[in-house]
């Protein structure tokens, strides 16, 4: 059957797969809030798509993304992830990993998760933009401007406002499907 879709999906299966099922789904799941938080770290200055291809090598690699496990991570970890060529290995990014993994869990004890942290930026409910197509889907917003601010005070790296503005879009905190894209009527 034919969907329509946002267009920037229609690469390929995997694509289309993370477009159907998770990007722009409301995720207030910790667990799974670290593992999108790191990812797209990862992606800052690479493709998503390249992530993706990635991801179950991360997922080993880092423990299943298990944030004290990561956050506990020593120079022989480092190093082994340096190595791990399954995964991207840019030395400034897997540091950022076990820093952003601190960091996370200071926010979860500060807040009582790092959901209700997150998710207050958007006071718990997602913003929908509705875009008619792709060109009226921004790179950032004033509002993640804010968030990569904060979230840099807070000790997080790699978390300019782009980054911060996908993470957004990925765990649902913002809509942007385009208003034809049959994921609309499912949500």
């Amino acid at each position: 059957m034919n969907k329509n879709r946002c267009a920037w999906c229609e690469k390929d299966d995997l694509y289309r797969n993370y477009h159907d099922n998770e990007w722009g789904k409301p995720v207030y799941n910790d667990a799974t809030l670290f593992e999108f938080l790191i990812l797209e770290t990862f992606q800052a200055g690479l493709s998503w798509h390249t992530i993706l291809k990635k991801r179950e090598n991360f997922r080993k690699a880092f423990d299943q993304f298990d944030v004290k496990k990561v956050a506990a991570y020593n120079d022989k970890k480092l190093h082994i992830l340096i190595e791990d060529t399954g995964i991207i290995r840019n030395q400034l990014k897997i540091k950022s990993a076990v820093s952003n993994a601190q960091a996370f869990i200071k926010i979860q004890e500060e807040f009582g998760s790092f959901s209700k942290y997150i998710w207050a930026f958007v006071d718990g409910k997602p913003i929908d933009n509705k875009p008619q197509t792709l060109k009226d889907v921004p790179a950032t917003t004033p509002l993640s401007d804010a968030l990569s601010k904060d979230l840099k005070k807070r000790g997080f790296k790699f978390v300019g406002s782009t980054v911060v503005y996908a993470h957004m879009q990925a765990t649902g905190m913002v809509n942007d499907h385009v208003v034809d894209c049959f994921t609309r009527k499912n949500n």
